[in-house]
């Protein structure tokens, strides 16, 4: 007789397998059920404040271990989750998530059942937009290929999933899972051939090749594959500002963020005379791209993502995106320049001017020098994430930010996702007082789980993006004391500052607290602004 499980057990052994350890969510009448099973289970559930950051920080744990889950109740659990679900679609962050539902046996005739919005399918129709598979669990004889394939479209195309169990699906027979066997990854062989000649053809030809990376760099684990690339051929490496860490910043070849106008100008200059640009796995947003400021001709490009290549004006599909980085490491290029050597690490010096007001780029620019690589750099959304963009972020994937869809109120909840698995990593998170009023809650959530994050909220009383845009009275936001929240939450360490000599005198007590999260009111005058916010202000007002 084959051997027996339940649904609820069948797609939690699956996600153990997965490496998932640790599921986000808030519970709700439709899911107890297979929250029940949860606690039975090896994986951990972290209740959350609110769905909006179960959603954030499934997310950002994603980005970090590679898969990420949350779990909520119907529709008024799910739907909350609608904004955090998009984004991690925009970015590419393989999130399951799991919504429970009124059961099979309680639809006849479509009664009005609590949550339900227009019919039972309105929240599966909903993702259907916002992932790459939305199915319901409605058969326990289909649920087990339902939830493989599901859980297989997620993993291939690093972007969210959706399944829906009814509440009494939870607890069915099903067949218990078989050994799981990755799916290969395949390329047309003739295909990948033939785009590899071109893309060699134009890179011997080449003087002044550049390699730009992106984000996909990061989502599908292709770091090794990229160094090996780039220290064959000696081609520095540029990386837009979604990709930031996708190699430690201090590899010799590190050029920096290239974001156009945006960006470091030695960085734009580099990249943009360049007779060769070789794109890897970046999304071309107008964010990446300085509000379109970036001066990248087709001509002179090779845009290689997991949809397709481009090369010149060609388009190559069925080619993945690893076979043509490996690829071109095989190819006979030639060296454009010695092997650099190791790069010296600077002793970059901070000397406070202690009575001195504190501004967006000394505040900045004194934190490049206390981050190291015991910490997770994790920006929200503004000035937050302009003013770190030249951060150093010394390891791989350490640097965390919603650079495309950029949806504010991202940075707290991640702080909670990203450590969750990565105790050792001490996550260091840049967010403005509009961001954190949205999402800071969760604050209480890495208070009960014991997470020891520092929170720096830049204090503008306002949003500083659209101050920018067009300025109006509605971009003033009530100011909070945020320093006193861990007062309200019986945990953490708080303090206000407004110095440079401040914000010396709280690092050093910061780095002694390491048993709970700190946050650190940053009082910035309302029109202080980092030179990129000045530049994506103007272009962004002219479009108003």
């Amino acid at each position: 007789m084959p051997k027996k499980t339940t649904v609820g057990e069948y797609l939690i052994q699956r996600l153990e397998e997965l490496g998932v350890k640790h599921v986000f969510g808030v519970p709700g009448d439709y899911v107890l059920g297979f929250y029940d099973q949860l606690i039975e289970s090896n994986l951990k559930s972290v209740g959350t404040c609110t769905e909006a950051g179960a959603g954030f920080a499934a997310d950002a744990y994603a980005r970090v271990n590679g898969l990420g889950v949350c779990c909520v109740t119907y529709c008024v659990g799910g739907l909350n989750t609608v904004n955090s679900i998009a984004g991690a679609y925009a970015e590419k962050a393989p999130v399951v998530l799991i919504s429970g539902a009124p059961g099979m046996g309680e639809r006849d005739r479509s009664p009005l059942l609590h949550h339900k919005v227009k019919d039972f399918q309105t929240q599966r129709d909903i993702f259907e937009k916002i992932t790459v598979a939305a199915v319901a669990i409605e058969d326990p004889n289909t649920a087990p290929s339902l939830i493989d394939d599901t859980l297989d479209a997620c993993l291939r195309r690093k972007q969210p999933v959706y399944i829906e169990l009814p509440r009494d699906m939870v607890g069915q027979r099903c067949l218990a899972p078989e050994k799981r066997i990755a799916k290969k990854l395949v390329s047309d062989p003739l295909v990948l051939e033939e785009a590899l000649e071109e893309a060699s053809t134009m890179l011997r030809k080449a003087k002044r090749p550049v390699i730009l990376g992106g984000v996909e760099i990061h989502r599908y684990g292709l770091q090794d594959d990229l160094i090996k690339l780039a220290e064959t051929t000696g081609y520095p490496v540029a990386a837009t500002l979604l990709g930031k860490s996708i190699i430690t910043e201090t590899h010799p070849q590190y050029l920096g963020i290239y974001e156009g106008a945006m960006g470091r100008e030695d960085v734009c200059r580099k990249v943009e005379s360049s007779d060769c640009v070789l794109i890897l796995g970046a999304f071309m947003t107008d964010i990446n791209l300085g509000i379109y400021t970036a001066n990248l001709h087709l001509s002179k490009t090779i845009n290689a993502t997991s949809e397709q290549v481009a090369i010149r004006y060609h388009l190559y599909n069925d080619i993945k995106l690893k076979h043509f980085i490996q690829g071109l490491s095989k190819a006979k290029l030639g060296r454009k320049r010695p092997a650099p050597a190791k790069r010296k690490t600077k002793k970059v010096i901070f000397t406070a001017k202690p009575k001195a007001p504190l501004t967006i780029r000394r505040f900045f620019q004194c934190m490049d020098v206390h981050l190291d690589d015991k910490n997770i750099v994790i920006s929200d959304i503004g000035d937050s994430l302009f003013g770190a963009a030249d951060l150093t972020v010394h390891k791989r994937t350490e640097f965390l930010s919603p650079a495309y869809y950029t949806s504010m109120g991202y940075a707290v909840p991640a702080a909670l996702g990203a450590q969750s698995n990565k105790r050792r990593m001490r996550p260091v998170v840049f967010v403005g007082d509009g961001a954190f009023q949205m999402t800071g809650m969760e604050l209480s959530t890495i208070a009960k789980e014991g997470l020891n994050p520092v929170i720096f909220v830049l204090n503008n009383k306002g949003y500083s993006t659209e101050r920018f845009i067009n300025d109006g009275p509605y971009n003033d936001i009530h100011n909070w004391a945020f320093h006193k929240i861990p007062d309200l939450l019986e945990a953490g360490w708080g303090c206000e500052i407004r110095t440079e000599g401040e914000l010396m005198d709280t690092l050093e007590v910061v780095a002694k607290k390491r048993k709970s999260f700190c946050i650190v009111n940053v009082h910035l005058d309302p029109y202080d602004r980092s030179v990129a916010m000045e530049r994506l202000g103007k272009r962004l007002g002219e479009r108003v």
